[in-house]
């Protein structure tokens, strides 16, 4: 535990939006150029840039050639603004290790802090099960002495999970769902998205629950013939979903998949609602409920959240 009041340095969007969802957001300092939840983070110092010459504007398959390209490198696709780090001078750092693609790395940030004065905390956050994700709310709240806040939050979030996963199980079958992280090459979903698919009430079996993302063939989605498609490309929006997939190069076979024939294809906010380990995350929850159980799950998510392919 440091001082009950430590000025926060936030290097993860997640954890952006749990220090404002726990109250602390006067003590934030300093945040990512992706933390733009709730909209009062856009007014803090930005911290952080992108090394990709178009951002997350290129094409998927262009992010993924340069992303590759860069960790293969043994590069970074993160700045981080060491002078900035060193005027704010922040008593605690958020950051993670799980993945280099989501923000700056560890041993970036460990370098920084070298040269900072007065030795601030570093907390690593690395959740990959929605479990891990409530633990993190715990984590960041024990050390920005907010403990009480985090476990009241903590408890709601456990109400409304269990609440979904109680109405999904009174389903009379449970759909095969493949869950979309990346489309240009097509990733599995990672880490905590296949425990909410099955929590919803359906089953995605390309993908391991707490394991990442990983790179598949069309031809094993052909083989698998999914009965929905959920598209939640890493840092997409829905709007940028959909523009993405009309420049997509789709195999033949995709027009005869079932859920495309059955129309049960659907682009998610993924930014928003699945990528993030944050307290969205539970909206996440809800809106598969509702894709993959509409006969159980009315719609109540933002309008923005999800819709089925035109």
């Amino acid at each position: 535990m440091i001082t009950p009041t430590p000025k926060i340095c936030s290097l993860l969007p997640s954890v952006t939006e749990i220090v404002f969802a726990l109250g602390l957001e006067d003590r934030l300092v300093a945040v990512t150029h992706e933390c733009d939840f709730p909209s009062e983070a856009c007014r803090r110092p930005v911290i952080t840039r992108s090394t990709l010459d178009q951002g997350r504007r290129g094409s998927s398959h262009a992010i993924h050639m340069h992303i590759t390209a860069a960790l293969h490198g043994g590069s970074s696709i993160y700045l981080l603004d060491q002078g900035l780090l060193q005027r704010l001078a922040p008593d605690l750092i958020l950051t993670q290790e799980l993945c280099d693609v989501c923000a700056v790395s560890y041993d970036t940030v460990r370098k920084a802090v070298r040269s900072l004065h007065g030795s601030p905390m570093v907390l690593s956050l690395e959740p990959t099960t929605l479990q891990g994700i409530l633990d993190t709310i715990r984590q960041v709240g024990e050390a920005t002495g907010a403990g009480a806040r985090a476990e009241t939050l903590v408890q709601a979030l456990e109400r409304r999970i269990e609440a979904v996963a109680a109405a999904a199980g009174r389903a009379l079958g449970r759909p095969s769902v493949f869950a979309m992280e990346w489309l240009d090459p097509p990733f599995t979903a990672g880490h905590w998205v296949p425990q909410l698919v099955r929590l919803a009430g359906g089953r995605d079996e390309l993908a391991r629950e707490g394991f990442p993302s990983t790179q598949i063939s069309w031809g094993q989605i052909v083989d698998y013939d999914p009965e929905v498609i959920v598209l939640m490309p890493c840092g997409f929006t829905r709007e940028r979903t959909l523009e993405e997939l009309a420049h997509v190069s789709l195999p033949k076979e995709w027009r005869a998949l079932s859920a495309v024939r059955s129309g049960r294809v659907f682009a998610v906010n993924g930014s928003a609602y699945f990528n993030r380990p944050g307290p969205r995350i539970v909206v996440g929850l809800q809106i598969l409920a509702e894709i993959i159980h509409p006969e159980i799950f009315p719609r109540t998510t933002p309008p923005e959240a999800w819709q089925p392919l035109p």
